[in-house]
């Protein structure tokens, strides 16, 4: 596959809400298991790399829904974050072979998008617990299951902005 090729099928997999469910749909047809997961994913990391691909074990299908610029700076306040814009924050998502699709949502949490996808299993860190996670009872209430994964120790994106501040102030 030539590199152009490469950069158009990656490409691909950022896709709106409305082209997402006619594949959903589809895989659901098909029998295939939906997993979903949401993030800012900012300043990727291996911790980031990790819960990707152990998410998307959980099943066959791993869509992301990814927080707008819009909504990473809601949720994070002080219009400090996202460091990185969601565009390229899609692009990086879309680089991972374990990704299959990026839909980036405006609102501050993915409820209204995990009640269009329906996904068979919810997949969120472990420092979520089940009962604070958006979505958890829909997901379950539909049959399907809420796994929390556990996370990569000391690394985050906040604490590598923090080590950049410090190291190079």
């Amino acid at each position: 596959m030539g590199s152009s090729n490469h950069y158009m099928h990656t490409m691909s997999k950022i896709i709106n809400l409305k082209d997402l469910l006619e594949k959903i749909s589809l895989f659901h047809r098909q029998g295939k298991k939906i997993v979903f997961t949401n993030g800012c994913f900012d300043i990727m990391h291996v911790g980031h790399v990790r819960y990707l691909t152990a998410a998307k074990a959980k099943g066959e299908i791993l869509v992301v829904g990814l927080n707008s610029d819009k909504s990473v700076n809601t949720i994070k306040g002080g219009g400090k974050r996202p460091i990185i814009c969601e565009d390229q924050r899609a692009e990086v998502l879309a680089g991972l072979l374990c990704v299959d699709y990026i839909t980036v949502f405006n609102e501050p949490d993915p409820l209204k998008l995990i009640q269009a996808i329906k996904p068979d299993v919810l997949v969120k860190g472990a420092d979520w617990s089940e009962d604070k996670i958006i979505g958890a009872d829909f997901v379950k209430k539909n049959g399907g299951q809420v796994v929390r994964m556990p996370l990569v120790p000391k690394i985050s994106t906040s604490s590598i902005i923090q080590k950049i501040l410090t190291v190079h102030s």
